[in-house]
């Protein structure tokens, strides 16, 4: 057993800048309000209220709700998308794509650690694992769709420029229903991917030990001083 003089020590690390945990917390508080207006939207509930129908607006206002939250939730994305350019290194796009070997080798690890529940070997990227980056970048294109359909449909009920940029994606797709019950479907792909993105974020916290969910508040990781002292010697420290 190591003794606390041969323990090595942490080293912490800045990863996510405050644009990053801001678009981050935005965006997720943006998904639950979409997902849980869309399916009153998608599927009503009957609420039964001894005033005439007219005197109550319960409906109208999940309606109004998950409009304003789509208009957020898509200048937020565009926002992510500039930082994925203007951020540091943890947060710009060849971080999601993966590019090289080590990084394909990652995907396959995380999938053994996550998956089959194997020990894991060595260390991953102090950024996203490169599986969670490769998902992350495939959900930005998800997040699109989403827009895109969402101000498809909205646009038949409003004036706004933006809604009407997309008009014309309703007969392109088929009509009015086909962009809805498409727009509905993939709601239920962030209530999975919530589900499960919570899940895998405290079992890597659990894993790495490195701070993995306290970083999305406060933007720092750690990583064991040895370790990083390998990486420099192996020149390759800018890629970690």
């Amino acid at each position: 057993m190591a003794t606390a003089a041969e323990t090595p020590g942490y080293r912490r690390i800045y990863v996510w800048e405050f644009p990053v945990r801001l678009y981050h917390w935005v965006n997720a508080i943006c998904v639950v309000l979409l997902a849980a207006t869309g399916f009153l939207i998608g599927s009503p509930i009957a609420i039964v209220h001894s005033t005439e129908a007219y005197q109550q607006y319960w409906f109208g206002i999940v309606r109004f709700t998950h409009f304003v939250t789509a208009f957020i939730f898509f200048f937020n994305f565009l926002v992510r998308i500039y930082w994925g350019f203007a951020g540091n290194r943890y947060a710009r796009w060849d971080r999601f794509i993966p590019t090289s070997g080590a990084k394909v080798k990652e995907i396959f690890e995380v999938l053994r650690v996550d998956i089959l529940q194997m020990k894991l070997k060595g260390r991953l990227w102090i950024g996203h694992n490169a599986l969670a980056g490769l998902i992350y970048f495939l959900t930005f294109f998800v997040f699109l769709f989403q827009s895109i359909t969402g101000f498809a449909l909205y646009s038949s009920m409003s004036s706004s420029f933006l809604p009407g940029l997309f008009a014309w994606i309703v007969p392109v797709m088929g009509g009015d229903f086909a962009v809805r019950q498409w727009h509905h479907v993939f709601m239920w792909f962030f209530v999975v991917f919530a589900i499960i993105h919570v899940y895998l974020v405290f079992y890597h916290d659990y894993v790495e030990g490195r701070g993995t969910t306290s970083s999305m508040v406060g933007g720092w990781k750690f990583e064991r001083r040895d370790v990083l002292d390998e990486r420099v010697g192996h020149n390759d420290h800018r890629d970690r």
